[in-house]
């Protein structure tokens, strides 16, 4: 598995620091910025390889790869999005389809959280396909080599909706029986979406209204908060067995609709049949920064990220 951020977007709303600056390069502890805490996230849930997707000012990320590489010990491999200052990040994910195969811990790279989040998603997984080893650098079906082995996350089936001990690979099975006829994988594979269940929602925010058995149904800003069961918190887990049917369906969400959102690519996979398991994610201090009152939130709680 791999790691992938989205830092593409121009961060208008944060001018004039994002003047000729990525968002994801703003800093919120000293010298450390919103992409150091993204990248150490990654490494700190073992994967060593992570795909940072660019576009606006992307020539100041190029600039500290090298750095950014031995700083966190990994390899990094940039996307260029020569659209990101006209259109919305469906396309700038669609353009990094090509690394799905190998099943990826996607961040957006605005977003100021701890590395739990990382951890409970790759432990989602590991939960509900007990028949392949757990950890970060599990095969999973992407012919890559295993790695070391994922702690445990207590708690964390029941955070899901999912029984504990001997039973809890039966319900797995049964929740892909509900979507799918019969106990087996997802017939176009999973995405794990990290869930902030615990705060008060409004308008801005990418809310989600969830199944019994933590499907998704609904994915959307534009939704009463009333309604909904949380926020989608901007870290997915791509399974890899979803590789080609996320690529077909951010594609066709992007070439409707260039303003479209990825989760908007998300919401066509899960209409299409594919699996979209929400996983909550507790009380964390963590914040998106779309404005400067979010700056001004990220620089207060990253020392704790």
């Amino acid at each position: 598995m791999i790691g992938m951020v989205l830092a593409a977007g121009t961060g208008r709303r944060l001018r004039p620091h994002t003047n000729g600056r990525p968002k994801a390069l703003l800093p919120v502890a000293g010298e450390t910025t919103i992409l150091d805490i993204a990248l150490r996230n990654l490494a700190e849930a073992g994967l060593a390889h992570v795909v940072i997707v660019v576009g606006y000012a992307a020539g100041m990320v190029a600039d500290r790869v090298p750095a950014l590489e031995r700083t966190y010990g990994m390899s990094i491999d940039l996307v260029y999005n020569d659209r990101a200052e006209e259109w919305n990040n469906a396309y700038s994910l669609w353009l990094a389809r090509e690394y799905f195969g190998h099943g990826v811990m996607l961040v957006n790279g605005d977003t100021v959280h701890p590395a739990s989040v990382e951890k409970t998603l790759l432990a989602a997984s590991a939960s509900i396909r007990p028949d392949l080893p757990s950890g970060p650098g599990s095969p999973s079906g992407s012919g890559l080599p295993p790695g070391p082995d994922l702690p445990s996350t207590p708690g964390l089936a029941s955070g899901l909706g999912l029984p504990s001990g001997p039973d809890s690979a039966g319900h797995a099975g049964a929740v892909a029986a509900s979507r799918n006829g019969s106990r087996r994988e997802p017939l176009l594979g999973r995405l794990i979406i990290a869930i902030d269940d615990v705060k008060s929602l409004a308008d801005e925010e990418m809310k989600v209204v969830l199944d019994d058995e933590g499907m998704l149904l609904r994915i959307t800003k534009v939704m009463d908060p009333a309604h909904a069961h949380g926020e989608y918190m901007g870290v997915t887990l791509i399974e890899p067995a979803a590789a080609v049917a996320l690529a077909d369906c951010l594609e066709a969400t992007w070439r409707g609709d260039p303003s479209l959102y990825y989760e908007d690519g998300f919401a066509e996979f899960s209409e299409r049949g594919g699996a979209v398991l929400g996983a909550p994610i507790g009380l964390v201090d963590w914040v998106e920064v779309d404005n400067l009152e979010d700056l001004r939130r990220a620089r207060q709680i990253a020392g704790r990220c």
